[in-house]
């Protein structure tokens, strides 16, 4: 498996890869699906952030992207999310993968913060806890468990206030 930024001819093997992970019941088109594009023509689109893993022979089997997130409306975290693993290779260490991976391409842009909305038991594995045991506050209705944040090297304890994700987001 190799871990790198994704390309313009990565898109619809992206688009795949979500439709595939966050698959329906109905069938319909997974909101992850639309949301990543939208946020690729959004100004919060962060190229360098957005990576894809790839198996042996160069298939994605895997994608996240992080995104420009505000904390009291300054440009000082990041969104990240979705990430998504093809079904098969769920289970094998390609979702982790991805994670240190755009973590540290985040800690290497000198990015502060980054936060999501996830799994409580999952996420502290990498790093995160509550966004509000750093003052950051949820942009919407979510429970603070859910809400969390992984300061990163760059990181400064005034970045406190109300966390708004890029646009896409707020269309869901």
């Amino acid at each position: 498996m190799l871990i790198r930024r994704e390309t313009p001819a990565d898109v619809d093997a992206v688009r795949a890869v979500h439709r595939a992970a966050f698959a329906t019941d109905d069938g319909s088109v997974p909101v992850e699906v639309t949301l990543v594009d939208a946020l690729r023509v959004d100004d919060g689109w962060l190229p360098s952030l957005s990576l894809v893993a790839t198996d042996a022979d160069g298939q994605v089997v895997g994608h996240v992207v992080a995104t420009r997130g505000t904390v009291a409306g300054a440009p000082v975290a990041l969104g990240l999310g979705p990430i998504g693993v093809l079904p098969a290779w769920q289970r094998r260490g390609v979702g982790s993968a991805l994670m240190h991976a755009v973590l540290g391409a985040a800690d290497a842009l000198d990015e502060p913060l980054v936060v999501l909305l996830g799994h409580p038991e999952y996420y502290p594995r990498f790093g995160f806890r509550p966004a509000v045991e750093l003052g950051v506050t949820p942009p919407g209705p979510w429970g603070p468990q859910f809400f969390m944040a992984r300061p990163l090297s760059a990181w400064q304890p005034h970045l406190q206030g109300a966390f708004a994700y890029a646009g896409p987001f707020t269309d869901l």
